[in-house]
Order: C-alpha cells, then structure tokens, then sequence
C-alpha cells in the first residue's frame, strides 16, 4: 500500500504542476515540470521506484527491476493520481487541460517525439535508478527531472509533451467530461511512451552486459 500511495501522490503533483503551469501559459512551463518530478523522485524514490509513469513501470518490469503482480496497481495508483490532479486544477481554475498535438504537427512527427523522449526517459531511469553499476549515487532524480525538462522544451510544441501515459489519460479523461474535449489524440500518449518504454528496457539490457 505505502508504494502504490506513493506512486498516488507522485503522479498527482506531477500533473497537477503541469495542469496549473499550463493553464496559467507561463512559458516556463518545463522547468516546473521538471523540478516537480524530481522532486517527487527524491520524495518517492526509495519507496516505490519513483515512477510516476506507465510507460516507465512497463520499462522497470521488462528489466526485472518491477515484480509482475505488482504493474498493475502502479498503472491504476498512477491513473488515479492524474485524474484527481486534473480535477484539482478544474477546482482552482476553473479549467481544465489536454495534451495535444500542434497543429502543424504531423502524425508520424507528433507520435516519434513521444516514443523518443519517453525512450530517453525511462532510459534515464534504468540506468540511474536500478543499475548495479550507479548504485547509492545521490542525482537520479536530477538526472530524471532534467530529462523531462528538455523533452517538454524540445518536442513539447509538437507532441503535445506528455511523455507519459497517465499524463495523456488522467487530463484527457477530465477534458472530455467536463470540459467537452476529444478523444482523438489519446492513442498518441498511449502508444508512444509504451513503445518507448519498452524499447528503453530492449536498450538497457544490451548496455547492462558485460
């Protein structure tokens, strides 16, 4: 219960910070981002892993590194917590937000930005977070958040930055519901980060072996 309560709250902060940054248009937007993960990294770490994200629970257990019976309940403890985040910033804004393609973007531009910056992610986390060899080390959690930070600079314009499957749903789900939003691009930041997350667990048991 205490790493699915953690997930809860990590996952909840972090979409509330991007929901309220958002919503506000402030042009800082990643670096709020950014710093909100890592700091609930650091709080969360040591608990359950810090992922606050599918897409990275999927990667933690393809590695070995997340126990099967336990997948499930991180991805609903992480839904859970984007979708009450989301309420949240509807009670404060009276707003509510989605993640969503440019315009100009186009399909195949918008799902490969998802799919590389979440494989850059949970890349990220793998090595810094549950590797032998980086052990003990005290920056994990810089290294995850500044990770974030630069994809949401880099592709947030064109994918729509979610780089996460609970930050693609919880938001959407609210945004259809009370703020009569669409469906459409949902797919996008589900089968995105999924294939990146995967890929990145492919990539590190190839980087792992010596």
């Amino acid at each position: 219960m205490r790493k699915l309560l953690t997930e809860f709250i990590g996952t909840f902060f972090l979409v509330l910070t991007i929901g309220l940054t958002v919503t506000s248009g402030s042009q800082f937007a990643p670096i709020a981002i950014g710093t909100s993960l890592m700091i609930m990294v650091y709080m969360g770490g040591h608990v359950s892993g810090g992922h606050y994200n599918p897409a990275v629970s999927l990667a933690a257990l393809m590695r070995g590194a997340l126990p099967s019976k336990d997948f499930i309940p991180y991805v609903v403890s992480q839904a859970a917590g984007a979708i009450v985040a989301a309420l949240m910033v509807n009670v404060i804004t009276g707003q509510t937000f989605a993640p969503a393609p440019a315009a100009t973007a186009s399909t195949l531009g918008a799902l490969l930005v998802e799919i590389l910056y979440t494989f850059a992610l949970a890349l990220v986390v793998l090595n810094t977070a549950t590797s032998k060899k980086t052990e003990g080390n005290s920056y994990y959690g810089l290294a995850i958040g500044m990770t974030v930070m630069a994809a949401a600079f880099a592709g947030g314009g064109i994918s729509g930055g979610a780089f996460n499957p609970a930050v693609g749903l919880g938001p959407t789900i609210v945004n259809v519901i009370l703020g009569g939003g669409s469906w459409a691009a949902l797919w996008l930041y589900l089968v995105g980060p999924f294939l990146g997350g995967a890929l990145a667990a492919i990539v590190f048991k190839i980087q792992d072996t010596e």
